[in-house]
């Protein structure tokens, strides 16, 4: 109920129209009602040989069948407009938190779950709220109009003919609390399909390349096949009760017929009264038959919106107190004191005792073996993760006291994987500026070195990329968002390993560029490759989450023995799993 309760919150914004659906849907079914009785009266005025009342009488009844159409129609038409938008908020609300949510949510979340919830979840809710509520509150009218409609004509068959509701209420509510958790499972199991569809699209490179579409075909039907038994078990409760619902009321029909027949028989109920009396009763079939459907609607709305408030009710962990001031103005001085970071749900953590004192306009290196937190260190400048000790400061200010709109846009980071949307090369170069004219979109694809194959693309800088960029090549996508970073004009720019899907003349190119980019900023460069590490004048070599060395080039030769094996190896990666496996065997 509580679930429920939170439900209906989302329709006090329409409370005007849940009431004028409620208003027309009344009026339709007081109509509905109305006709029963205007048809009995007019089969006793047959009877009684009163023909010219007879054109009166079906006048009434046409009336009220036109108005009962009116009233439906306008019903259904505020009805929609409700729904949709209670959806149209629903779906806002949603994807307004999850931008809210910070990376580390993410992580752990598949995106196939997210956008089932945003999908599935967010349909059943909306059916229910637009529309099962109005049909479970015009069923229950119904049946209460035709209550007194029959208790008016023949109190002792009424009463005889609604003794099956108490038991039809008895086993709605017995489906209510089997059905729930079985529809609830069906929900979860569509969404793990929805993620597992997702991963095979997304990854369908890997999986053709490997020749692996029987095992992901495989892995499908057998998500496919989980969702087909969960739901069959659903359906299996659903025919257990809903034809009982159904059956009931032609129950208390058969008794109708023979004891309201003895009665005309007998002379004691007129034909027309007992012709309404059952047209009665047989409007009470619909509505509980409807009754049946929309406490399942209501069922699967309530495990739908569980699942959508495991969502909204995670509250953002990175956040800036209110009222919190912009970054305060500066060239980019980066300090970080004692920092340490341990991702939730790790058992080690992935940065320790970080100390370090960037000046304004400094080019630091981040040497280390992959997982030896330099990615990881870097993510704590735009508070991407919340360093879970210690304190980093930009310009003076600690990162979580400053307003985070105004921190992410002092930093523009560049990954070895960049991300493009779904939209034309000027749009993903003028992501982070989106009012940046043409001529600075093409003066920052040229310092990416990126303008010469834009120029040669169909339409060039108007030309749509695929999904994630993927008609592009790794090093055209690379370069594009190098020029996405530049034209973002950042204090501090990070760039994870940027350029690694780049050729070597390419490469050189690049980096001739970014000595202009990096010129007075701070940069700090992941770097896996030796030749990366050039463009620094200061260097910092992580090993297991700690700093191992900080110095420049010439120092780290002199002081650090791994600094000076990596430099001769050129391979940083390969020098560390070296010394891990030489200490793993005590050498």
């Amino acid at each position: 109920m509580h679930i429920f309760r939170r439900l209906l919150t989302f329709l006090s914004p329409y409370r005007g129209a849940v009431i004028w659906s409620f208003v027309l849907a009344a009026g339709a079914m007081v109509m509905t009602v109305l006709i029963p009785y205007l048809t009995g009266d007019a089969i006793n005025s047959v009877t009684g040989k009163h023909r010219h009342a007879l054109t009166m009488w079906a006048i009434a009844i046409g009336a009220a069948g036109v108005l009962r159409l009116g009233l439906s129609a306008a019903r259904r038409l505020v009805a929609g407009r409700v729904s949709l938008a209670v959806e149209l908020d629903l779906r806002n609300m949603l994807y307004e938190h999850l931008q809210r949510l910070e990376l580390g949510f993410f992580d752990r979340q598949q995106t196939g779950q997210l956008m089932s919830r945003a999908t599935v979840d967010l349909q059943s809710v909306r059916f229910f709220l637009g529309y099962g509520l109005i049909f479970i509150g015009q069923s229950i009218l119904t049946i209460a109009l035709a209550a007194v409609g029959m208790f008016a004509l023949q109190p002792g068959l009424a009463a005889l003919s609604l003794a099956p509701v108490p038991f039809v209420v008895l086993i709605a509510n017995r489906y209510g609390k089997h059905s729930r958790p079985a529809l609830q499972e069906a929900q979860q199991r569509i969404a793990e399909l929805t993620a597992e569809a997702e991963e095979n699209v997304s990854g369908v490179r890997v999986v053709k390349a490997f020749a692996q579409e029987e095992r992901q075909l495989g892995r499908f039907r057998h998500s496919v096949q989980r969702v087909f038994d969960q739901q069959l078990y659903a359906t299996k409760i659903q025919a257990r009760y809903t034809p009982m619902i159904s059956f009931l009321p032609n129950l208390g029909l058969a008794l109708i017929l023979l004891v309201g027949g003895r009665d005309v028989i007998h002379g004691s109920l007129s034909i027309g009264a007992f012709t309404a009396f059952y047209a009665y009763l047989l409007m009470l079939i619909s509505p509980m038959r409807t009754l049946g459907y929309m406490l399942s609607a209501a069922q699967r709305a309530t495990a739908s919106g569980a699942r959508i408030f495991e969502v909204l009710d995670r509250a953002p962990r990175i956040t800036a107190p209110a009222g919190a001031p912009p970054l305060p103005d500066g060239s980019g001085r980066v300090t970080l004191s004692r920092v340490g970071l341990t991702f939730e749900g790790a058992t080690r953590p992935a940065l320790r005792d970080i100390d370090l004192d960037i000046q304004a306009g400094s080019t630091v290196a981040l040497v280390g073996a992959m997982g030896s937190g330099k990615t990881a260190l870097v993510s704590l400048l735009p508070r991407l993760y919340e360093a879970t000790t210690g304190s980093v400061r930009i310009d003076g200010a600690d990162v979580r006291d400053v307003d985070l709109v105004s921190l992410h846009r002092a930093i523009a980071v560049v990954t070895d994987d960049p991300f493009l949307f779904s939209a034309t090369v000027h749009e993903n170069i003028a992501y982070g500026r989106p009012d940046a004219t043409r001529e600075e979109v093409i003066r920052a694809a040229e310092v990416a070195q990126a303008h010469r194959f834009i120029s040669d693309l169909p339409k060039g800088y108007e030309t749509r990329v695929g999904e994630r960029g993927l008609t592009l090549s790794g090093g055209q996508r690379q370069r594009i968002a190098i020029a996405r970073a530049v034209l973002a004009d950042p204090r501090i720019l990070i760039l994870d390993d940027a350029t690694s899907s780049v050729d070597a003349s390419t490469e050189q190119e690049i980096k001739t560029a970014l000595r202009e980019v990096m010129a007075g900023r701070t940069t700090f460069v992941i770097a896996h490759r030796l030749s990366t590490i050039t463009l620094a004048n200061e260097i910092v070599v992580l090993e297991d989450g700690r700093i191992a060395a900080h110095g420049t080039h010439e120092d780290l030769l002199e002081e650090s023995d791994l600094y000076r094996e990596i430099v001769e190896k050129g391979m940083p990666d390969q020098v560390f799993m070296t010394r891990k496996a030489a200490g793993a065997v005590g050498l």
